[in-house]
């Protein structure tokens, strides 16, 4: 778990010289009782260390287990500017680096603060000691200092009693400035020759491109041979893709009439076995009753061959198990003939091959839903479907070639989604005048080269035999025929959004409508 950092309170920070050794002197406390030390050589103990600070080129500082200054040596005052008169005693070690308050490397070390709370307050700038455990090293410029600022490595360690418990904490500073400078000196020299490199490179690149040109233009014939030869090759290649197109086009229509005539042949005789499961379930009720009559007069049989004979012939044949199980078998028996008879109707309801094309009101959602029933098997593996419907009005419309609409979008957005799982989105929502349904997913999305195209007839990305290229130009007409509009909005690698727009109220007069992409 993290830790917030805190300097302590204020309190009453000692002034005297006494109490700055006594806080220099808190490693040696917790020997003090057990060797019975007095306090003169723990104050000779302190100045000793005090005066081999004060001898050290190096600028160090220490601060004791308040965070308080107890030691500020004349290379600090040297080289931060702060005499040690000012410093010690005072919990102001921030004051020399940064305008506002806020901890210093040693101050981290000393909370025994980890790497995260580290670099909240030195980002990239520090690392942990390869040499002393539990501190940290850290580079940094600081541009109050002296007259044109310091670059500045510093190091902060902690200080341990001989209980291993830490009592305070050393920070040393060591100017880099002149070789920072340095290094930003030879980057600049580099940098120049980088440059003058770059400028015979030039020169000689425009030599070289002359000399091209010559070639090129040598080769500009060849060029347009090879190019009308190409075009014709491509040519040829589209009217054979045509025609393999229209033909696949034939028998998917072919198999649709051939699947709704089926579904319509179908829903007869799923009829009768529903009606019959309603009745069967009524005799079975019968039975049961007419059994639970025999079993209350079994106590009132005097002969005890023919008790024993009826106990044998419940247990053999599990009665009690047969009366729990039979009514859950119906059930579930039910429940799958209601879903066949919903995915037969779905499917009367998808081609309305038993309905003439006339503009009618329409329920959207229930023409989505149905459409989602028919298309389930295709994308059930490939992705979750989340609907997410407004409050919308029945529209005048086509009601099964808006759910054309649908499926095709649906279809092409499974397709689309080459992750292990993805996610279609079907949101609707409206105004005053128009219905709109906004279909998305997170596929691969449609390159900005091709996605002008996309309404095309016969353009398709797929290969032949797996796509007709004729989905989304029947959807682009019969969008069109219903005055609305279609618009595309897609970004490889994130997927694509296709939102639609129908009048609630179809009318007689065509208007100027156009699919947009975005």
């Amino acid at each position: 778990m993290n830790k917030e950092f805190s300097l302590p309170g204020n309190g009453d920070i000692p002034t005297s010289a006494a109490s700055v050794t006594d806080a220099l002197t808190p490693v040696f406390h917790a020997e003090q009782d057990k060797l019975k030390v007095d306090a003169p050589l723990l104050n000779k103990m302190g100045i000793e260390l005090a005066q081999f600070l004060d001898s050290s080129p190096v600028p160090t500082f220490v601060i004791d287990s308040n965070h308080i200054i107890t030691h500020w040596n004349k290379a600090c005052e040297f080289v931060l500017g702060y005499s040690a008169a000012s410093m010690i005693s005072t919990r102001n070690q921030w004051k020399p680096f940064y305008r506002d308050n806020r901890p210093v490397l040693a101050d981290l070390v000393l909370s025994g603060h980890d790497d995260i709370v580290v670099h909240k307050f030195y980002h990239n700038k520090f690392s942990q000691s390869q040499l002393i455990h539990g501190a940290y090293e850290a580079i940094d410029f600081f541009p109050d200092l002296h007259e044109h600022g310091l670059w500045l490595h510093f190091t902060a360690a902690p200080l341990y009693n001989n209980e291993g418990k830490i009592v305070g904490a050393m920070e040393t500073l060591e100017d880099i400035t002149e070789r920072r400078d340095a290094e930003n000196a030879l980057r600049q020299a580099h940098s120049n020759l980088e440059n003058l490199i770059k400028k015979r490179t030039l020169q000689l690149a425009e030599t070289n491109s002359r000399l091209e040109a010559d070639i090129k233009q040598r080769e500009s014939v060849e060029n347009e041979l090879v190019r009308r030869n190409t075009e014709l090759t491509e040519l040829n290649a589209k009217l054979s893709m045509a025609q393999e197109q229209l033909l696949q086009s034939e028998k998917l229509a072919s198999i649709g009439q051939l699947a709704a005539g089926v579904a319509h042949e179908i829903n007869n005789p799923i009829g009768y076995i529903f009606s019959n499961f309603a009745t069967l379930e009524n005799y079975i009720k019968d039975l049961f009753a007419i059994i639970q009559v025999y079993e209350s007069s079994e106590q009132h049989i005097a002969s005890a061959s023919i008790k024993n004979e009826l106990t044998e012939i419940k247990e053999e044949k599990e009665l009690s198990f047969l009366k729990e199980d039979i009514p859950e078998l119906v059930q579930q028996s039910r429940e799958g003939i209601e879903r066949v008879r919903k995915i037969v109707q779905d499917l009367k309801d998808f081609s309305r091959v038993d309905s003439q094309q006339e503009w009618q009101w329409a329920n959207i959602h229930q023409g989505i839903d149905s459409t989602l029933n028919i298309v389930n098997n295709e994308i059930k593996y490939k992705a979750d479907v989340i609907k997410e419907y407004g409050k919308i009005p029945d529209v005048e419309c086509l009601a099964s070639q808006i759910n054309q609409v649908v499926m095709n979008l649906v279809v092409n957005a499974s397709h689309s989604i080459t992750t292990e799982r993805g996610q279609i989105t079907i949101r609707t929502s409206c105004d005053d005048t128009q219905v709109f349904i906004d279909i998305g997913d997170n596929g691969s999305g449609i390159p900005k080269e091709i996605i002008n195209r996309i309404f095309d007839p016969f353009f398709t990305t797929k290969s032949i035999g797996k796509g007709t290229g004729l989905g989304l130009s029947l959807s682009y007409g019969i969008i069109q025929k219903h005055h609305g509009k279609i618009t595309v909005n897609s970004e490889v690698g994130r997927g694509t959004n296709f939102l639609i727009s129908l009048p609630i109220k179809h009318k007689d007069q065509p208007q100027d409508t156009d699919g947009d992409t975005t």
